[in-house]
């Protein structure tokens, strides 16, 4: 990876703030402690003069923060089952079961989508990194659809649809409790958690995130959701279910997990427990996945079935509906 120079401009509406703070929730993926490292490093600048970690931002200022180049990770393929959907010469659509990394980072150097993709298609290992032929990724426990790029020409041409939002991208999710609406639209300022870096949490100082959500079944205490996103942020969908006080099913990061059987009649919350025996990971699957073929033109659009887990879980709700 190059030495990466990322320029910010403090809004003028900005209220005073310390810049290591500031700088750890406009940088996807740079935690506090890191950036103060790299203002000690003088690799923080305000119109080109270093800084120290309690000066206080001004509307107007120009940062500048340079990135400095980090040890490549060893990539290595490994033969590990893929679920291809579709394939061609310049692309494949393959459905990640729930468990797997999307790609190689700190803690996860082996096992993950990207391992197997190698192995699958060696070429694959020029030009994007340790993310070779990924256009977009979804989390590890999320199961569902990604679109993978054999060239540098077809990831570029994919990734500006991503960006555009032509691209459809429908998930199905159990969440907890009964959601009155048919239907409607979450949208609000996403940005990385203060508190846990780990976490995303709703910040007005964050950025842009639109899900529209549809009611397909309610089952008691567990709703069924189509949802689609408009932006893709990280963690998004996640992030919103609970925002609207219906968090995933599941979801023991963002409190889908088991307290929330504590408000339910007895026998409800013995029922909410052995499903969520059943399903160990958050019940959220990348369902549809649509987008314009980079060199025929063609719209191709995907669809998937309910990974087992999830589907065990439903049907379970059937018979007790």
């Amino acid at each position: 990876m190059e030495e990466k120079v990322i320029h910010i401009v403090v809004p003028e509406n900005k209220n005073k703030e310390r810049i290591d703070t500031f700088l750890s929730r406009e940088i996807a993926h740079v935690s506090r402690s890191q950036i103060q490292r790299l203002i000690r490093e003088n690799r923080v600048r305000i119109n080109g003069e270093s800084v120290k970690s309690r000066h206080l931002i001004q509307p107007s200022e120009e940062i500048e923060v340079i990135i400095p180049k980090s040890r490549p990770i060893d990539l290595k393929a490994e033969k590990i089952k893929l679920d291809i959907v579709f394939e061609d010469e310049h692309l494949l659509v393959v459905n990640k079961r729930a468990g797997m990394v999307v790609h190689p980072a700190v803690g996860n150097h082996s096992g993950t989508l990207v391992n197997a993709l190698l192995a699958y298609i060696p070429d694959l290992a020029s030009g994007h990194g340790f993310r070779p032929g990924i256009v977009h990724r979804i989390d590890k426990d999320t199961s569902g659809l990604l679109v993978i790029a054999k060239s540098d020409r077809i990831h570029r041409e994919l990734s500006k649809q991503f960006k555009a939002k032509t691209t459809k991208r429908t998930y199905q999710a159990l969440v907890w409790g009964k959601i009155k609406n048919g239907k409607g639209t979450i949208k609000t300022h996403l940005a990385r958690s203060i508190r846990d870096r780990k976490k995303i949490a709703v910040s007005t100082m964050g950025k842009e995130a639109v899900t529209h959500y549809k009611v397909l079944d309610r089952y008691g205490f567990i709703t069924h959701l189509s949802l689609n996103l408009e932006t893709g942020r990280t963690h998004q969908i996640r992030v919103h279910c609970a925002h609207m006080g219906h968090p995933i099913f599941a979801d023991q990061t963002y409190g889908g997990g088991g307290r929330q059987t504590h408000g339910l009649k007895k026998n409800d919350a013995t029922f909410a427990l052995e499903l969520l025996e059943i399903l160990k990971r958050q019940a959220l699957h990348a369902k549809t996945l649509g987008f314009e073929h980079p060199v025929t033109k063609k719209p191709l659009l995907f669809d998937s079935e309910l990974p087992k887990d999830m589907q065990t879980v439903l049907d379970r709700l059937v018979k007790v509906k």
